[in-house]
């Protein structure tokens, strides 16, 4: 039988990997691999739907299917996780010590609509009544990162949000105090100075997000997996032979990090983290299928609606293809 050849766009995750690198091959289909950072497959995907599958920002997705745009159909697969209690970073002398003195600050974020940015803004206004409208927000390049706008949207007059020039880099507006703080998944490049004009918010940020999953459930979903609807329309199988490479390549990461015959992660205590995350957040840590991840796949929507980046909150069934709603993590 002749195989269904697919361009699949992502970065080469350990979860992702066997799947690009062809150790895993979905029954079917021939995978042509684009191995690309996330902003740059967004960007390519959103604006000219350049492959038949990649990862997604799941908030940019969200907001096109809440908007009754079709052109993709994701698989609940999640290649991308992240707490967002470390992504927050503050000039020293901005007179931030808690999550209230944000309040009245100057913030930057590389792209107001990106997951992390949506989640954290989440995480200030629910865990610590931070409102989004409180802050003066700041987009563009950071670090020499440049993210050229990839999803179109509109907020209302009580949101001041400044899309900076390309060649305005906040990563030195940072250090230099132009902006007291930058919420962003890319840590800035002074963090490791010494010494340092920025710090986290958080400073002990693991035990921080550690305390958020015990008492929320909730382990943030940054990416999802989209075929392109005419893809999808004409090979419905294909989400089902993809979605079960996708829990095996994710078998072999969590194998990959168990192995004890030598280590092949470069992490002297990479097992005993892979045995302490296990015992806070369960065997299968990084559950892919709907029920498993209602909580997270919940709050997303909320937070894109209250940010005004939506105008209804869609079920969670209609982001997925039909197909993958009743399968098994």
């Amino acid at each position: 039988m002749s195989q269904l050849r697919l361009t699949f766009a992502a970065w080469d995750y350990d979860r992702v990997k066997p799947i690009m690198d062809g150790t895993l091959r979905p029954e079917g289909i021939e995978i042509e691999p684009i191995v690309s950072r996330p902003s740059e497959t967004f960007f390519r995907m959103l604006r000219k739907q350049e492959f038949d599958v990649s990862e997604l920002s799941l908030a940019n997705y969200t907001m096109l299917r809440a908007e009754g745009d079709e052109k993709f159909i994701a698989i609940p697969v999640f290649p991308s996780r992240l707490f967002r209690h470390s992504c927050i970073f503050v000039n020293k002398k901005a007179g931030i010590n808690e999550p209230k003195d944000l309040v009245g600050k100057k913030i930057g974020v590389p792209e107001y609509s990106m997951t992390a940015a949506v989640f954290a803004r989440g995480l200030l206004l629910h865990e610590y009544g931070v409102e989004p409208d409180s802050i003066e927000w700041f987009s563009g390049t950071q670090d020499g990162l440049k993210r050229p706008s990839r999803i179109d949207f509109d907020l209302p007059k009580s949101i001041v949000l400044h899309r900076m020039p390309p060649e305005k880099d906040m990563g030195p507006m940072l250090d230099q105090g132009e902006l007291d703080a930058i919420i962003s998944p890319n840590a800035p490049h002074s963090l490791n100075n010494d010494p340092s004009p920025v710090r986290r918010l958080f400073p002990d940020y693991r035990q921080s997000e550690k305390d958020y999953f015990l008492r929320t459930g909730i382990f943030p979903i940054m990416h999802t997996v989209v075929f392109r609807r005419e893809i999808y329309d004409a090979n419905p199988w294909a989400a089902l032979s993809l979605y079960s490479a996708f829990k095996k390549a994710k078998e072999l990461a969590y194998a990959e990090m168990m192995e004890t015959d030598a280590l092949k992660i470069t992490l002297p205590w990479v097992v005993a983290e892979m045995e302490e995350t296990q015992r806070v957040m369960g065997h299968d840590f990084w559950p892919y299928g709907i029920e498993p991840n209602q909580l997270a796949l919940k709050v997303l929507p909320q937070y894109l609606y209250e940010q005004n980046l939506i105008s209804r909150i869609p079920k969670t069934e209609e982001l997925f293809a039909e197909n993958t709603l009743g399968l098994e993590s």
